[in-house]
């Protein structure tokens, strides 16, 4: 059993290594993986190379094409649209149960990181982190499993976008005064108002991403 363990968590870690150079935008949305070329780098052989990049493939970043090889998958007008819609139900929905459900110690938790998006508005990449934090401990405190997956694949497409709505001129600012209302929304447990609030706020990102 032990090659098999040992095996299993070799393309694990070249999953994640190929992941974060995809997510940089490093190995760039529409370019094609040299497999051997990368299993020299890895000093690996190409079959747990392989077993990672199915791996990526489940997630949506990449695509294989066939005869071709593999591909960093290149967000489409359409493909942000349909993920845009997705994250704004799935966590508009979390964003409400939060409202209403969550202890003072969690409405407290979250009070703390929404301070750091103020803090971190002058650096770009700072804020977009404090951001993804914040999101992602909504659907931590909502509490299901599923739902935090779903969501956890979609937002990785979504930073397939060359185009990162934060990105564009006057959006953290923008971003900043939306996630306001929406922090005094679930201070004030107002569960329909919460969720109204960050679905507008997936709106307002999609209109800044969009790639027209």
């Amino acid at each position: 059993m032990r090659p098999k363990l040992a095996e299993s968590a070799l393309y694990e870690r070249v999953a994640e290594q190929l992941r974060n150079r995809i997510l940089a935008h490093r190995l760039a949305p529409g370019s094609w993986i040299d497999e051997q070329a990368l299993a020299a780098e890895y000093g690996i052989s190409r079959t747990p190379l392989r077993e990672a990049l199915k791996v990526l493939a489940a997630e949506g970043l990449v695509t294989m094409k066939l005869r071709r090889g593999a591909y960093v998958t290149e967000v489409s007008e359409r493909d942000l649209a349909e993920v845009y819609h997705l994250l704004a139900l799935l966590e508009s929905d979390a964003a409400a149960i939060v409202a209403t459900t969550a202890t003072p110690a969690q409405i407290a938790e979250l009070a703390a990181l929404h301070q750091q998006l103020e803090e971190r508005i002058a650096d770009r990449d700072a804020f977009f982190a404090a951001n993804e934090r914040f999101h992602m401990r909504v659907l931590e405190i909502a509490d299901n499993r599923w739902r935090r997956q779903l969501v956890t694949d979609l937002r990785k497409v979504m930073k397939l976008n060359r185009h990162n709505s934060l990105f564009k001129q006057g959006r953290l600012e923008a971003s900043l005064k939306e996630h306001r209302q929406i922090m005094a929304a679930l201070k004030a447990r107002n569960g329909e108002r919460t969720r109204l609030l960050m679905q507008q706020h997936f709106a307002k990102g999609k209109e800044a991403a969009s790639l027209a």
